[in-house]
């Protein structure tokens, strides 16, 4: 979703980088067969986790919640030559269907699938990471930024996305809704934690960079 005028939206999107082709592809194939095709990130939002990628130009990437393999692909664009992306997903159904995508990329020799648990799998990967993209179950995001923070190299990223929520954290919260109170703990403390410094950008459904000191 997105919290502009759609006039501006549009006119955002017109001035802004262009997906690659394959990524036109995954989106369309996405679109057309998988459930719940909203939750890919898109071509404007791909193309903001593209170029902060390039900008930090990172050696390890670590992405929480694979889904069909898009945001991967963007992240992949700015990564080191020997560079390598760990993605972690839990639906098995979808691995072959973003492993296609990934074979055909410059990056296939880089990516590397984890299906299952990603609080079980992250403790097994001993890496440091150079940037991290959660996208994964709401209700587990402080979960993994206590398990991935000690991990950070300096100066490393993690960017958190749908913090948002739909306008949600800024609602009355519904005593059963774990994913929205789970968001506004962890946008707060994202906030206060002195070891790190975040902007929220209001880019689509919510998109927080923060920086590891």
């Amino acid at each position: 979703m997105s919290f502009l005028p759609e006039r501006i939206d549009n006119y955002v999107v017109d001035h802004s980088q262009k997906e690659p082709e394959l990524l036109q592809q995954l989106n369309k194939e996405t679109w057309q067969k998988v459930l719940n095709p909203r939750m890919l990130s898109g071509s404007y939002q791909g193309r903001l986790l593209s170029i902060i990628s390039k900008l930090i130009h990172p050696k390890i990437i670590l992405e929480i919640g694979t889904y069909t393999g898009y945001s991967a692909l963007c992240l992949a664009e700015g990564m080191q030559k020997e560079g390598r992306l760990i993605t972690i997903d839990k639906n098995e159904e979808l691995e072959n269907f973003a492993k296609k995508y990934f074979n055909k990329s410059a990056y296939k020799n880089q990516i590397q699938q984890q299906i299952g648990n990603a609080l079980e799998i992250i403790p097994t990967l001993n890496q440091k990471f150079d940037l991290v993209f959660i996208d994964a179950d709401k209700s587990n995001y402080i979960n993994y930024f206590n398990l991935i923070i000690e991990n950070m190299n300096p100066g490393g990223v993690i960017l958190s996305d749908n913090v948002l929520w739909s306008g949600k954290i800024i609602e009355e919260l519904k005593p059963n809704d774990i994913d929205t109170k789970t968001l506004i703990e962890y946008n707060k403390m994202l906030n206060t934690d002195t070891r790190v410094e975040t902007v929220l950008l209001p880019i689509r459904d919510g998109l927080t960079i923060t920086r590891v000191k």
